[in-house]
This record gives C-alpha cells, structure tokens and sequence, in this order.
C-alpha cells in the first residue's frame, strides 16, 4: 500500500535523487517551488519533476552541472518570491558552485 502511494506520488519512472530541499518549518518544499511555477524548469537534461516539484529529474541527458544548476536556480527563485531560504536535503560532494549565497545577493 505505501509503495502504491509513493509511485503515485512520486516521479519513479525517471532516474533522480529522490527529496532534494527539506521541508521548511510549517510548509513544504514542494508546495513553494510549485507556486513560484517551477514545475517542469530545465537546465540541460535536469528538470523540476512535473509530478512532485521536490524532484529534480533526469531525461537521460543531464550533467551532475545541470542538476547544481538547476537546484540553484530554484533556491534562488523561491527565495526571491517568498523569501524563503531552502536547504538541501541531499548532500552535494564536489561543487564549488553550490551553496549560492541568496541571503547576500550572491550566486
């Protein structure tokens, strides 16, 4: 039954990492990156899943670069339309260019 649930819920058709931003106290990840209308952004091959807004998929082109580009790019969407600042739930080994520093205008 909650295998059911989480492939319905769940973009488990494409390879990802599963939960990329932790929820933020009193809301979800995935509610803020949907209303800032993110679902289906794309950088190269990496894209918003349109299925659950906290996956970040891959269309079987993407670089490791596309998907730090990507999660960027919705760190400091959300942050620039809601102010909230999310942080990462997966751990990123290897990129200098990630944290963008959106709380100083940086990135």
């Amino acid at each position: 039954e909650l295998l059911l649930k989480r492939n319905a819920a769940q973009p488990v058709n494409y390879p990802n990492a599963g939960s990329i931003f932790k929820n933020p106290e009193g809301d979800y990840a995935a509610r803020l990156i949907e209303s800032c209308g993110l679902k289906g952004a794309r950088v190269g091959g990496a894209v918003v899943a349109e299925l659950h807004a906290n996956f970040i998929v891959n269309d079987g082109t993407a670089t490791s670069g596309d998907v730090v580009e990507l999660i960027n790019h919705v760190r400091r969407t959300v942050f620039e339309r809601t102010g909230v600042a999310l942080e990462l739930e997966i751990q990123l080994v290897g990129f200098a260019a990630y944290p963008v520093d959106i709380l100083n205008g940086k990135g």
